[in-house]
């Protein structure tokens, strides 16, 4: 039986509808959970909202509601974004769930048991927008000699009572946890930039707060509710069961666990410093991998709600269709990396790889066997070197190529690999012209449609992860059974027995039609 697989999304932060890059980790997350599932593995799969701390307390205030209500509907947005983009999860969680409150005030108490908790005052820089808070030696000058986190957000001086964590007593253990698992921290830009800042020394963190009470209390300590980092990367836990359920937290978050938190480039410190040691202190397993994917901008800039070029992945989705949408954001971005989107863009990928090499290979082949052949699939008169050469490619890419590279979090190059497969596909359809061997060789033609029909189903499974519902949509169509939808499992012995049943093939419908731009598009 394989080791169980445990990926988690950042949980989102709703004081705004979601936008794109919201849809690009969550929808790049499911493609790996949907890629580990195929390959047989028992997935645990958690993505949600952070509805805690002061921003949230604010919005709510300018709209005149409590903040449980911003939360609700704010929340609901995101639901019906992960439900528009075909988004697998297996829990979505909600910070405000009292399991939640339960789990974060477990482990608050787990970390005071180890010593690691004191009441003192705080007083420094802290940034509302990132919830975050930040040494003077982190600071940079806005104009008019401004104080500004490294994020560019301001910062305000707060002074008020806190409970603090020694963080400072974790500076060797974290370092060493970085030195003995180099890809914990991935990739190696994101880990150079966590050893520099662990390096410089680690100052005890503020993890309570008085000034306002829309968060998780604090057990004992009237008046004062949890950082908002204590909750939102407790969430984790909470899905898993802790504290309560002893076997959920065998099975998903063992010591040695296969645990890996998908999230942006902009919160690595949290997950890759404050949430170990955290762990670390209630004595805990750690997760295997936190990996920090780069930014989305819109044609090149960074999204900007003052700038106006912020999208609604919803609007994307229904304009260009969904899996168009999912394929694009995942081919065209190198995982880790920065990128960028247009309309532009999305129409261009998605008609040359989607449409031309993957969709008109499909359609020209089931619509000539549907035509030629009334629908019965061709029998196979023996292979010649053509026919050994392109099976050889297909399962080269399928079974090796695409698997290491899903495995390795890295959907774009496993995409690369699947589009040079569907191009050597249509070189050899159009090498061997079954549409002339239907005079001159019929004998030939059924072999070449067969090893076309094999092909084609092997890259329709190998893409289930990237584009679902049209894979799913097509694998059906030539009725490739269900449990032959795995990176193994079509590399089995399947073609001779459909063939030789009662299945009809029907005529195919295209399956991604061509896209136009629109004025509305520039």
């Amino acid at each position: 039986m394989s080791q169980p697989y445990t990926i988690t999304t950042a949980i989102s932060y709703p004081n705004g509808r979601p936008h794109i890059g919201h849809a690009y980790e969550v929808i790049a997350t499911d493609a790996i959970a949907r890629f580990q599932r195929m390959m047989g593995r028992d997935v645990f799969f958690q993505t949600g909202t952070d509805e805690h701390g002061l921003k949230m307390a604010q919005a709510a205030r300018n709209r005149g509601i409590v903040p449980l209500a911003l939360a609700d509907e704010m929340s609901g947005y995101f639901r019906a974004m992960n439900e528009t983009l075909n988004i697998s999860h297996d829990r979505f969680i909600r910070t405000s769930e009292p399991a939640h409150h339960h789990a974060s005030q477990a482990i608050w108490q787990a970390m005071e048991a180890n010593g690691d908790l004191y009441l003192d005052r705080y007083e420094g820089w802290y940034s509302v927008r990132d919830e975050a808070f930040y040494d003077e030696k982190e600071l940079i000058d806005g104009e008019g000699g401004v104080k500004l986190s490294p994020q560019g957000t301001p910062v305000e001086w707060t002074v008020e009572e806190s409970w603090f964590f020694r963080l400072s007593n974790y500076q060797d253990r974290l370092l060493a946890l970085y030195e003995s698992q180099p890809d914990f921290i991935r990739p190696d830009s994101r880990r150079n930039e966590i050893l520099r800042f662990v390096e410089g020394g680690l100052s005890d963190l503020s993890i309570s707060r008085t000034s306002f009470d829309w968060g998780v209390k604090v057990p004992g300590a009237d008046g004062h509710v949890m950082y908002v980092w204590v909750d939102a990367l407790t969430n984790y836990l909470t899905g898993c069961g802790y504290p309560d359920d002893a076997d959920r937290m065998a099975r998903y978050w063992a010591e040695g666990g296969d645990i890996t938190h998908i999230i942006g480039k902009d919160i690595v410190r949290f997950h890759a410093v404050y949430w170990p040691a955290f762990l670390m202190s209630a004595k805990l397993p750690l997760p295997r991998q936190i990996f920090g994917h780069g930014f989305l901008l819109n044609r090149g800039e960074k999204m900007s709600k003052s700038v106006g070029n912020v999208a609604d992945p919803i609007e994307l989705a229904e304009r260009f269709g969904v899996d168009q949408l999912r394929y694009f954001l995942l081919s065209e971005v190198t995982f880790g990396n920065d990128g960028s989107y247009s309309a532009e863009a999305i129409v261009q990928r998605s008609n040359s790889d989607l449409g031309n090499a993957f969709g008109n290979l499909a359609q020209r082949t089931l619509s000539f066997i549907a035509k030629n052949l009334e629908g019965h699939l061709p029998a196979i008169h023996g292979h010649d070197p053509a026919d050994s050469e392109l099976f050889d490619l297909i399962n080269r890419v399928v079974r090796t190529d695409m698997p290491t590279a899903m495995a390795d979090l890295a959907p774009s190059v496993a995409i690369d690999a699947w589009l040079r497969a569907a191009f050597a596909c249509n070189q050899y359809i159009d090498a061997q012209a079954p549409w002339t061997l239907r005079k001159t060789d019929p004998q030939r033609m059924e072999t070449v449609l067969a090893t076309l029909y094999i092909a084609i189903a092997q890259l329709a499974v190998a893409v289930l992860p990237v584009i679902p519902a049209s894979a799913t949509a097509l694998l059906d169509h030539m009725g490739i059974p269900a449990d032959k939808r795995t990176y193994s499992a079509i590399g089995d012995h399947w073609y001779s027995p459909l063939a030789t049943s009662d299945f009809i093939l029907a005529a195919p419908k295209p399956l991604f039609p061509r896209l136009e731009l629109t004025e509305a598009d520039g």
